[in-house]
């Protein structure tokens, strides 16, 4: 088995991120209407998700098998190519979030991604809220989680503010709403 290396994304790495997403979703979420097309998502990867987010890409076998992506304090990607599961690489991607962002973290998941509420709750996040879809593009109920340090001395110092742990209500899918300029949008 190759190797595993985690690092930040390069603007070289938006094609091949975009296709592990759109591999993982089809796989993940087969009954979630995806309202964007391949080639809206590759440019949003390109233009958005790359260039101006916090993202971390999974690379073995020279090439791309997993992305994350950190958006303030709410980890709004994790996607990972479906030939790939099942090998830590999951695991390896939220303990590199909660290192970067050690004051707690939220996301968001579609109700109907039970396999991602085993993942998330496994790794110490509480679900918060549930929703019935009305506040996100895809229309799906989703589940918003939380992860906050168990020390209590770190949880106190910097809570996360209110206004990121709703950020990106619009898609769970970590796709803007609308299309947007590449300068702007929340994944």
């Amino acid at each position: 088995m190759s190797p595993v290396v985690l690092r930040r994304a390069v603007a070289t790495d938006a094609g091949a991120a975009a296709d592990v997403w759109l591999r993982s979703f089809a796989a993940a979420l087969p009954t979630v209407v995806r309202p964007r097309s391949d080639d809206e998502v590759r440019m949003y990867f390109r233009e958005v998700v790359v260039l101006l987010r916090e993202t971390w890409v999974a690379e073995a076998a020279d090439r791309i098998v997993g992305l994350m992506v950190l958006d303030g304090d709410e980890l709004s990607q994790l996607y990972l190519d479906p030939d790939w599961r099942g090998r830590g690489i999951g695991d390896r991607l939220v303990a590199l979030a909660k290192q970067h962002r050690p004051n707690g973290l939220t996301l968001w998941t579609f109700q109907v991604n039970k396999p991602a509420h085993r993942f998330y709750e496994r790794h110490g996040f509480v679900a918060v809220e549930s929703t019935d879809g009305s506040g996100n593009e895809e229309r799906e109920p989703d589940v918003r989680y939380v992860w906050r340090p168990s020390t209590p001395e770190t949880a106190e110092s910097t809570p996360m503010s209110a206004a990121s742990a709703t950020a990106s209500r619009s898609s769970r899918s970590g796709l803007p709403s609308a299309p947007t300029p590449p300068a702007s949008r929340p994944v």
